[in-house]
């Protein structure tokens, strides 16, 4: 097989061949031509990107603070009636009772009780007469000795000085209408005629 004989070129060519190179940067490496050849075929290497910065966390605008909403309309209760003050005796039924004609509906005597005890039979004793109707009730408190006589635990003179603070307690003024003194042959100090209040409120 004879060799192929090498072709000189034209004044043209080499002019071209001249432009061409004077145009055209080398490419770097040692082997320009299989870096460009491996560079057209190979996909390009893609750098992934980095991350965004995470974005700061957004605040919710401040709210106005709520104007206080009113309390609903709560209706008072009703006032409780007002307490009577307490009275005395009618002259007509004081007098009847100085001159016996007249004689207390009922009576309860407190001698002996202790203040607990004698309480509370008060309260009973007075409720029980106005629910029967009772006008003036005989309470017998005793006058009470000199201190020092009976046991340690006597209450002598006790009962005749709380028994009138019993009698104007609210618990009673629905019931108790006024007290005063008995008259000497009912007990006199130690004794107390009570005007109760009847189903009418009279």
């Amino acid at each position: 097989m004879s060799r192929r004989r090498k072709r000189e070129l034209t004044e043209e060519e080499e002019s071209l061949w001249r432009h061409v190179i004077r145009h055209v940067a080398p490419l770097k490496g040692r082997d320009g031509y299989r870096e460009a050849e491996s560079a057209t075929s190979a996909p390009p290497k893609v750098t992934p990107a980095a991350p965004p910065p995470p974005r700061p966390p957004t605040q919710a605008p401040p709210q106005k603070p709520r104007a206080p909403t009113a309390a609903p309309y709560r209706p008072r209760p009703p006032a409780p009636p007002p307490i009577p003050p307490l009275a005395a005796l009618a002259r007509k039924e004081r007098t009847a009772l100085n001159r016996r004609a007249r004689r207390p509906d009922a009576t309860l005597d407190l001698h002996g009780m202790r203040q607990a005890e004698a309480h509370f039979a008060l309260l009973g004793f007075l409720r029980r007469q106005a629910a029967e109707g009772a006008s003036i009730v005989l309470v017998v408190t005793g006058k009470g000795g000199p201190p020092g006589e009976g046991s340690l635990f006597d209450e002598r003179g006790v009962l005749r000085r709380v028994v009138p603070h019993w009698l104007r307690e609210p618990d009673l003024r629905g019931v108790v209408v006024g007290f005063e003194p008995a008259a000497p042959h009912h007990g006199g100090e130690g004794a107390l005629y009570v005007r109760l209040r009847r189903r009418n409120g009279r």
